[in-house]
């Protein structure tokens, strides 16, 4: 089975650089790289799932981080599997964000870019997700990401889901540190459907809607989608989407759409 060359073929670049005028990346996928039998057709039959998935789209979410510490080489063999300009997110694990609660997390950081470390240059965006209860507290969200930013030197991208996080002040920081937040479907607050932050890079994590993890999206929101994604590329922005309506197998189905839909826009 052929590759996505079509969205592989747009130009890499710094994210945020278009002085050149130069189309950025769109990178498309689910949350973990599972491929349904109803949506098997276009992927190789051949190799393992991540080598089917990797041989038609380009990103992939990487969760279980979240659950669970990986070893660098389990990383480094995921790396392996996948072509060169694959490229995979990996969510910050949930005993940093709703654990200790963004608190004396230095030990775990460190232990986490260490092993995420072995994707090597198929690190993409670090996903850093707040649980709803974590309200913004100056001194903590911002020292957190201040530090989390100087460790890293590649995207991070948060999601936050508490409404103190969505305020000017928080929107000012988050510019300033270089980090972009998700544009999340459903929406936790009004305007959280469109990227925020540093405007960069923009990743659109859409959980399913009308059932949050379950639901498909319909034709009309696809399309809609798409003419966004191309938007955002012809800006110079990287550009991710990610569908983590995963509950009922959608995502897969969404994530094939939506590239053809961006490929029908003329996409060279």
């Amino acid at each position: 089975m052929q590759a996505l060359t079509d969205l592989d073929r747009l130009a890499s670049q710094d994210p945020g650089s278009s002085a050149d005028g130069a189309t950025a990346i769109i990178r498309i996928g689910t949350a973990a790289w599972s491929i349904p039998k109803e949506h098997a057709a276009p992927f190789p039959v051949a190799g393992s799932h991540l080598e089917r998935y990797g041989a038609v789209l380009n990103a992939v979410e990487l969760n279980t981080s979240f659950y669970r510490p990986h070893r660098t080489a389990t990383y480094e063999r995921w790396a392996a599997s996948v072509p060169e300009d694959f490229r995979f997110a990996v969510k910050v694990p949930k005993a940093i964000t709703h654990e200790r609660r963004l608190e004396d997390t230095g030990d775990l950081v460190d232990r986490f870019l260490s092993e995420a470390g072995g994707l090597g240059a198929k690190l993409g965006p670090l996903l850093v997700q707040m649980p709803p209860s974590l309200a913004f507290r100056a001194g903590i969200g911002d020292r957190f990401l201040s530090d989390l930013r100087s460790r890293v030197e590649g995207g991070i991208i948060c999601e936050p889901r508490h409404p103190t996080w969505f305020t000017p002040e928080v929107e000012s920081l988050l510019v300033e540190l270089q980090i972009a937040r998700v544009a999340a479907d459903p929406a936790p607050v009004p305007g959280a459907d469109k990227p925020g932050g540093w405007h960069g890079l923009s990743y659109y994590r859409l959980h399913g809607s009308p059932k949050i993890y379950y639901s498909a999206y319909n034709a009309e929101y696809l399309a809609a989608l798409a003419e966004m994604l191309v938007r955002d590329a012809a800006a110079g922005i990287e550009t991710w989407c990610i569908f983590d309506n995963t509950a009922a197998f959608a995502a897969t189905g969404d994530a094939l759409t939506t590239r053809r839909l961006v490929q029908a826009q003329g996409e060279p």
